[in-house]
């Protein structure tokens, strides 16, 4: 497969919440779409919005020019890329794997130098702003890769972006998708803290959360929390702790977030700004 052929054929594993929506986009934007889940009727959605339905991951690599991986965890990726009947068996020389899911820049790492053997590229490109911006078609990308196999991925990866940094090698869009999601829960635990506060002193936190945003503290976390869920916070910061750990990085806030964070669920801050209390 030469890498001078325009990318039109895309692979794409996982068809959750967050691969659902690029696969849609993927087809508006009109590749060729074949796609491989675990969930039969996931898969049949696609089917019958014109994306072909593959059997396995190494079926669905051998018909692809890009393979976009978007499943659960480290766990996942190993399987999905690197285990019998996995992407990087079937993979032609010349394919892009580019791996969405929030792992490890280790497991990046491995799955890059497995690649590099057989002449396959892999890109890490974490998926920022959530699922309500999938579905928008408008997420950030948080890059790492040779920058040949990213130019590569690219005209795949702006069909369900607004914006793609490239932050550097393999694993530094990991770096940056951790480094994102710690000031996003210490965004949450402050924001909702401080509303809390203010409210108890007998100011409402519907009004100070819209006074705020015309302050200089105003952010997109702000603006959004009403239609946050909260979901994958101990997975970031335990990632977090333990890639600091390695690093030698102390964490105090890190460590105090995890424990607010606690005491942050959905029903709370909605109540909170219903300026029902905390």
């Amino acid at each position: 497969m030469s890498r001078s052929d325009p990318v039109r054929s895309v692979g794409l594993v996982g068809l959750g919440q967050m691969g659902r929506p690029i696969a849609r986009h993927l087809l508006a934007a009109g590749f060729q779409l074949s796609v491989h889940d675990l969930d039969p009727a996931a898969a049949d959605e696609a089917r019958q919005a014109g994306a072909a339905v593959a059997g396995s991951p190494a079926e669905l690599a051998s018909a692809s020019q890009v393979v976009l991986v978007v499943v659960p965890s480290d766990e996942d990726v190993r399987q999905v890329c690197g285990g019998e009947g996995g992407v990087l068996r079937a993979a032609a020389p010349g394919v892009v794997v580019v791996v969405c899911s929030s792992v490890t820049p280790e497991t990046c790492g491995e799955l890059e130098r497995s690649g590099r053997r057989a002449g396959i590229g892999v890109v890490d490109a974490a998926l920022t702003r959530g699922v309500r911006h999938a579905e928008l078609g408008d997420l950030t990308l948080l890059v790492g890769g040779d920058p040949e196999d990213v130019e590569r991925a690219r005209p795949v990866l702006e069909a369900f972006s607004g914006a793609i940094h490239h932050l550097g090698p393999v694993g530094a869009g990991q770096v940056g998708k951790t480094v994102h999601n710690l000031v996003h829960w210490a965004q949450i635990a402050a924001i909702t803290e401080a509303l809390a506060l203010g409210q108890r002193l007998g100011v409402p936190a519907t009004r100070l959360r819209a006074a705020l945003m015309d302050a200089g503290v105003d952010s997109r976390t702000l603006r959004e929390l009403h239609l946050m869920r909260f979901t994958w916070w101990r997975k970031d910061i335990a990632y977090a702790t333990a890639m600091a750990e390695a690093a030698g990085q102390p964490l105090p806030l890190t460590r105090l977030v995890g424990r607010l964070m606690e005491g942050v669920t959905v029903d709370r801050v909605q109540g909170l700004l219903a300026d029902q209390g905390w």
